[in-house]
């Protein structure tokens, strides 16, 4: 009897675990969309060198996306999809409908359908975006 509830219990208890999806060096979540689409989803503090990073981090990670692979921006910063009243950005590796444009300036670069950076680039603002409780 004990077994019959503790099965349900720990599934339950396991499935919102596998729903948070990939969390990157920096401790954004990142959220799988369809395709090669993926929501960073934005944490106080952080700005858009720690998105990039994220993205750079689930593309490597998740997607086995080699380092010259092109991350583009395809739905600039906006409600999130996958967490209800938080921010978020949409990448995908490959531009979609949009214009592609070099990220130039990181900062605007989330507000920018098109912005791309390669995987590799993204990856290395790692180093300089770390959680606000930094470690």
């Amino acid at each position: 009897m004990m077994r019959m509830i503790a099965l349900p219990i720990a599934l339950a208890l396991a499935a919102p675990l596998s729903a948070q999806g990939f969390t990157a060096p920096n401790d954004l979540s990142v959220a799988a969309m369809s395709g090669d689409r993926f929501e960073v989803i934005e944490a106080s503090g952080i700005g858009a060198t720690g998105l990039w990073c994220a993205a750079g981090a689930y593309a490597h990670s998740a997607l086995q996306a080699p380092d010259n692979a092109q991350l583009y921006v395809v739905s600039a910063r906006a409600e999130s999809q996958a967490a209800a009243g938080r921010k978020a950005v949409t990448y995908a590796l490959n531009p979609e409908d949009t214009a592609p444009r070099p990220a130039v300036i990181l900062l605007m670069s989330t507000y920018t359908p098109g912005s791309f950076l390669s995987v590799g680039h993204a990856r290395t603002l790692c180093s300089y975006a770390r959680s606000p409780g930094g470690r």
